[in-house]
């Protein structure tokens, strides 16, 4: 582990060492530099900011902006041009195009709607299973976790089935790019592509519109302009995008998790009362999403008596905060029965305005996954027990998950 007497230089450099075990390194901010000033390799001034009550705070403070367009010269050297035409959608924007953009949106996410659609993941959950040879080593990350919810959200929008694995490539490399000459390039071809990809199906559905949410946006635009072309493209993009990568990073995470402490494991087994506060346990102890996307401060701001100037990119980190003592007893501790109401107290999700849409189906997907795996291979266990989980190594940590989850789904005696 990189000495956490300089958590500053670990946090920005993402070390390997930083990115399996990150959290010593945030106890030592939280305790030392709750708001840490950072120079990380895009060069750009960050705060990163470590506490729980900062955090959430900081999650809804209108002074902290997401209008990528306010902070556009910052934008473009962290991310590049090809970006821009991809992240035009609500996640980068404030009140009053959030709201505009959000509210043409989340019909397609209702408890409602996502309860409805609890039978066809069920379906999705077995049919994978059966893929799964139980005797011998399998990586559950592509085998399982990783098409789940990639088969659902493009069922969602009406991305065809033959597709989904050119999208879910594509959507790989813009989620691990780096910051050398020939990761930049590769991340400006797979942008371009799913660009011209979503604008040639969103033009497909409007000749042969079905019963998809890419449809349901097509006509909303078309009847009443309050959807651009660029917006649309650039929404379709982040539902795609967002409603598979951090499902299964989480759903991995729970696995690896639960196999790790296995009497929690038969503890969820033996009461399915306890199967949603597991994922909400995940949630809060080793989340898929680590930081929240960067915001900038429009105006100098003072958080725990550090001053964030105008201008500066703020990041939120929310592993970080899920692990704060001052809210949670012994934060570093796995408790799928951890007293309180983890649901309602974790940021696992965010908090405030760009609270994750798509949290309902999330939690489904990842109960059905490991009601579904538990259920017909109670003796799931991993195949190399002896080797360390190897974790993303990505240059901003947006993401928490595994590279490899091998497991064997029958041992033998």
């Amino acid at each position: 582990m990189t000495s956490v007497e300089d958590p500053a230089v670990a946090a920005e450099q993402c070390t390997p060492e930083f990115r399996r075990n990150p959290y010593p390194v945030y106890e030592h901010l939280r305790e030392t530099a709750p708001v840490c000033p950072m120079r990380p390799r895009h060069g750009i001034d960050t705060y990163l900011i470590t506490r729980y009550e900062d955090a959430r705070a900081a999650l809804s403070d209108p002074r902290f902006s997401k209008d990528m367009y306010g902070a556009m010269e910052s934008y473009r050297r962290i991310f590049g041009d090809s970006s821009v035409a991809l992240d035009d959608h609500m996640l980068n924007s404030d009140p009053p195009k959030h709201t505009r953009l959000r509210k043409l949106v989340s019909s397609g996410f209702t408890p409602r709607r996502v309860e409805s659609l609890r039978p066809r993941i069920r379906e999705v959950v077995d049919a994978l299973l059966d893929g799964c040879d139980p005797g011998e080593p399998v990586d559950l990350l592509p085998a399982f976790a990783f098409p789940l919810p990639i088969i659902v959200i493009c069922e969602l929008l009406g991305v065809p089935a033959q597709d989904r694995a050119k999208v879910q490539e594509w959507s790989t490399t813009v989620a691990q790019t780096g910051f050398s000459k020939e990761s930049k390039l590769a991340q400006q071809r797979a942008e371009e592509s799913l660009y011209a990809y979503f604008a040639e199906v969103i033009e497909d559905k409007r000749a042969h519109p079905g019963d998809d949410l890419l449809s349901a946006l097509i006509e909303a635009r078309d009847e009443n302009g309050t959807l651009t072309e660029h917006e649309m493209i650039s929404t379709a993009f982040l539902l795609m995008f967002a409603g598979h990568k951090t499902t299964a990073f989480l759903i991995g995470n729970a696995v690896h998790h639960l196999l790790s402490h296995p009497e929690q494991l038969r503890a969820v087994r033996e009461d399915p009362e306890l199967l949603g506060p597991a994922v909400e346990e995940v949630l809060r102890h080793d989340g898929s999403v680590e930081t929240a996307t960067f915001r900038f401060a429009t105006e100098d701001a003072e958080i725990a008596g550090t001053r964030i100037p105008r201008g500066a990119l703020v990041q939120i980190a929310l592993n970080s905060a899920n692990r704060d003592p001052g809210k949670f007893d012994d934060p570093d501790r796995f408790d799928v029965a951890r007293p309180g109401s983890p649901q309602s107290a974790h940021l696992g999700f965010g908090h405030g305005i760009h609270y994750c849409l798509g949290a309902p189906l999330a939690r489904l997907e990842t109960q059905l996954a490991l009601t579904g795996l538990f259920g017909r291979f109670p003796r799931t266990a991993f195949a190399h027990p002896e080797r360390e989980a190897t974790w993303m190594e990505v240059p901003f940590p947006a993401f928490r998950g595994l590279t490899e989850l091998s497991v064997v789904l029958e041992p033998r005696p």
